[in-house]
């Protein structure tokens, strides 16, 4: 083999290791829905994000440094978490391993999810349900005080494709995607889980709070 086809070869191969690297860098998330997102959550809050900073925090197995960004809140309500005020949220540095990106304005809210770890600090990424307030329906908004924790111990099974199928009474078949072809559709947007007096789980929709005993997507 020549020098010339050899540094091709070289070049071919490292262009091939460098896209692998650059493809196990990206980030992936699976489709949740908003109740799910709340319920996996250790945190749920609304807050306006007042500035960010790139923070050291600590090293890798390697001994490389790592970085997160800060994000520096104003925490307007807490749906879900711990008895004191979030005052900053951690995330990765860049999408690709599934770092989060707020506006840092101080006007914009958001309802923020996230993990809550050891040290007391919040971590978000990608993955987590990171909205707007003003892009959240009525449903949402309202559901976030009492309803989705009412469904916790429901199951919401996502389908992907035709045929899909709930296997236990606990469990609600999550649509969206099928018939509207996107994750935020109707049910995502309007409906939450919960959990019947005997148990079993069945969509609820509407903005009142759910009778004791109730029927599958009633809107009062």
């Amino acid at each position: 083999m020549s020098w010339t086809m050899k540094r091709c070869f070289v070049t071919l191969v490292l262009l091939f290791v460098w896209r692998l690297e650059d493809f196990a860098e990206a980030c992936s998330c699976s489709p949740a829905h908003p109740q799910q997102a709340f319920c996996n959550a250790d945190v749920a809050i609304r807050a306006r994000v007042m500035g960010v900073e790139e923070v050291d925090a600590g090293n890798d197995i390697y001994g490389n440094p790592i970085k997160r960004m800060k994000y520096d809140i104003k925490q307007i309500k807490m749906f879900r978490g711990p008895d004191n005020d979030i005052e900053a949220i951690y995330t990765a540095p860049t999408s690709a391993v599934c770092g989060a990106t707020l506006v840092t304005n101080g006007r914009k809210e958001y309802l923020i999810t996230g993990k809550l770890e050891a040290d007391g600090t919040m971590h978000i990424t990608l993955c987590d349900f990171i909205e707007p307030w003003d892009d959240m329906t009525a449903t949402q908004k309202k559901s976030l005080t009492q309803r989705y924790e009412m469904g916790c111990d429901c199951k919401i099974t996502h389908c992907s494709s035709i045929p899909c199928m709930i296997s236990t009474p606990q469990e609600c078949l999550w649509t969206d995607w099928v018939i509207e072809r996107k994750v935020s559709g109707d049910q995502a947007k309007h409906f939450a889980c919960i959990k019947r007096s005997d148990s079993s789980c069945a969509w609820y929709r509407g903005a009142a709070p759910p009778k004791k005993d109730f029927l599958d997507i009633e809107d009062p």
